[in-house]
C-alpha cells in the first residue's frame, strides 16, 4: 500500500491533507477511492492497455498511431452518409468518453459472454454509477463517441520476433441506430455487435479493471491510460524494470512535441493512476524515466496471467 493510502487509513482523509505534502488531488482521488465499496470490475482488452486513442480531437479525415513496445494501434475514422452523394468522414474517438465506451463494451461482451451489447439505457445507467452526467452535453459526447467507435476501423500489429502479426478489423461488426427526440442528427447507437474477431482476441486476453478505479479518473483520459497500463504491465514482471521517457512519450505523448510539455502532464496523471493502485510499485528515475517493480494486480482472477 502506498504511502498516502496508509496516512489516509490511520489519520483520515483531512488529517492527510494536514500532514502530507502531496497534491490536494491526489489525496481526494485515494481517499475516494478507498471509502467507494463498489467491488464492480470492467475488462478492457490487453491491446488496448499498451496503446490507446487520442486524447484530443483530431481532424475528422486523420487517422491515428501510436506504438507502445512490440504493439501499434492505427485506427482509421469511419464514414457516414452524406449530401449530394458525398460520404462525410466520422473522425477518429478520442478523450475519456471514448474510453469509457469501450470499456463498457468490452465489460458487458466479458459479462454476458455475448458479442452483442446494448448501448441506450444500460450505458447510461453504467455511466451514472462512474458519476457521469446523463443529459445535456454529457449525452451528446457520449453519443458522438459511440457513433465514432461504431463506424471506426482499427489495426493492432504485434511485433513477434523478425515478423508481426495484424488484427484488423471494426470494433463494431454491426450497429443498430435509433432516433431519440425524431431528428436524425440525434441518432443514438442503441445496440452493438462486435466483430467476431475481436471478440475472440478479449475473451483471450481481458485486462480485469476496478470500477471503483475507473470511477475516480471518469474524466481523465490520460489517467485512465495510465491506470490500465499499470494494471497490465506490473503484475506480469519478474524483477525491476525500466521504461524511459521517450518510450513513454512515444505511447502516452500523441499532441506533444516537447518532452518539457509532456513530462508534468505525464507525473501528474501518475499520481493520480497510482492514488487509485495503491499495490503498485513503481519509481520514479529522473534520468532514464520510470522504474516498475512486479506488483499484485488490483483484481485478483489477473494474478498468474501470462502477458500477452
Amino acid at each position: 500500500m502506498g504511502t498516502v493510502h496508509r496516512l489516509i487509513e490511520e489519520k483520515g482523509r483531512q488529517g492527510a491533507l494536514e500532514l502530507c505534502p502531496l497534491d490536494r488531488q491526489e489525496i481526494d482521488t485515494a481517499a475516494a477511492y478507498l471509502a467507494d465499496e463498489d467491488t464492480s470490475i470492467g475488462y478492457l482488452y490487453s491491446g488496448w492497455c499498451q496503446a490507446a486513442l487520442p486524447h484530443r480531437r483530431l481532424p475528422d479525415s486523420k487517422g491515428w498511431q501510436v506504438q507502445s513496445g512490440p504493439v501499434t494501434l492505427i485506427v482509421e475514422p469511419g464514414m457516414r452518409p452524406g449530401r449530394a452523394n458525398e460520404p462525410v468522414a466520422v473522425g477518429v474517438p478520442y478523450g475519456s468518453r471514448a474510453r469509457l465506451i469501450l470499456i463498457y463494451l468490452q465489460s458487458e461482451a466479458i459479462r454476458t459472454k455475448s458479442r452483442e451489447v446494448e448501448l441506450g439505457r444500460s450505458m447510461r445507467m453504467w455511466l451514472g454509477r462512474l458519476g457521469i452526467p446523463i443529459g445535456g452535453d454529457s449525452v451528446a459526447a457520449v453519443r458522438e463517441q459511440a457513433d465514432r467507435i461504431s463506424r471506426c476501423h482499427m489495426t493492432f500489429q504485434i511485433a513477434r520476433g523478425r515478423g508481426f502479426g495484424l488484427f484488423k478489423q471494426n470494433i463494431v461488426e454491426n450497429a443498430l441506430f435509433v432516433s431519440e427526440d425524431d431528428d436524425q442528427a440525434a441518432l443514438f447507437v442503441n445496440t452493438a455487435l462486435l466483430s467476431e474477431a475481436f471478440f475472440a482476441q478479449l475473451q483471450k486476453h481481458p485486462v480485469p479493471l476496478e470500477e471503483a478505479a475507473i470511477r475516480q479518473l471518469s474524466n481523465n483520459s490520460m489517467g485512465l491510460d495510465i491506470y490500465a497500463w499499470l494494471v497490465y504491465r506490473l503484475h506480469s514482471l519478474s524483477g525491476p524494470t525500466t521504461v524511459p521517457w521517450r518510450a513513454m512519450m512515444q505511447q502516452f505523448g500523441g499532441g506533444y512535441t516537447q518532452m518539457k510539455h509532456f513530462k508534468p502532464r505525464f507525473l501528474a496523471n501518475l499520481k493520480l493512476a497510482l492514488a487509485v493502485y495503491p499495490d503498485a510499485r513503481v519509481e520514479l528515475d529522473e534520468s532514464p524515466g520510470l522504474v516498475l517493480h512486479p506488483s499484485r494486480p488490483p483484481v485478483a482472477k489477473l494474478a498468474g496471467r501470462p502477458a500477452c
